[in-house]
């Protein structure tokens, strides 16, 4: 009997099934083999990651990783209230899903009991925090937030050297719809003293 070729493969990295084939003719069959072996763990159909070890046993694979694999590393960017709440305009918002745009689909996607909530929009790379306050203008209803109150914080947050004028003045023309480019053209044009 043949002994089977171990690939080196990288502690929390999540592959793909067609990843396999320099080791392999049937891809499959040799990851359900490296299933068997305790050396990677299902995530998903066609999706595997190797598990990584922590302190407390085995740490699943990052949000990032898994979108990696599953994207085929197409770009992506994760937005949604975790970025929007951070950026001090007055978005409260929370998310049972995290939000990731990106080139290629729409739609829920399930890997195991994480959840994801992607979305094909046009977004920079890298996404600049300029960009964030444009796509917050955009989903204000989600972040539960005012688009007037976030307009006058985002005044405030100006006058404080908070953001880049001119980076956030591109990213409104180019990523924001009239009514956001209207609202953070008002903000940037505001003489705050």
């Amino acid at each position: 009997m043949a002994t089977m070729v171990l690939p080196q493969l990288e502690e929390g990295r999540v592959y793909r099934t067609q990843d396999f084939e320099p080791w392999t003719s049937n891809p499959p069959r040799y990851a359900k083999a490296l299933v068997d072996k305790g050396v990677l763990v299902p995530v998903a159909h066609g999706l595997f990651a190797v598990p990584k070890r922590g302190k407390f046993g085995v740490v699943p694979p990052t949000d990032d990783a898994l979108m990696r694999a599953f994207l085929k590393d197409s770009p992506f960017v994760f937005t949604g209230p975790e970025r929007w709440n951070a950026l001090g305009l007055g978005a409260t918002a929370v998310f049972a899903v995290p939000l990731v745009y990106n080139t290629k689909r729409s739609g829920r996607v399930e890997f195991g009991l994480r959840r994801f909530e992607l979305r094909r929009i046009a977004f920079p790379q890298p996404a600049p925090k300029e960009w964030f306050v444009v796509d917050l203008f955009e989903n204000a209803e989600q972040a539960g937030a005012s688009r007037a109150k976030m307009a006058e914080a985002l005044t405030h947050a100006l006058s404080r050297g908070d953001f880049d004028r001119e980076l956030l003045s591109t990213m409104a023309r180019r990523y924001g719809t009239r009514p956001t480019r209207d609202l953070i053209n008002t903000a940037l044009r505001a003489d705050f003293v």
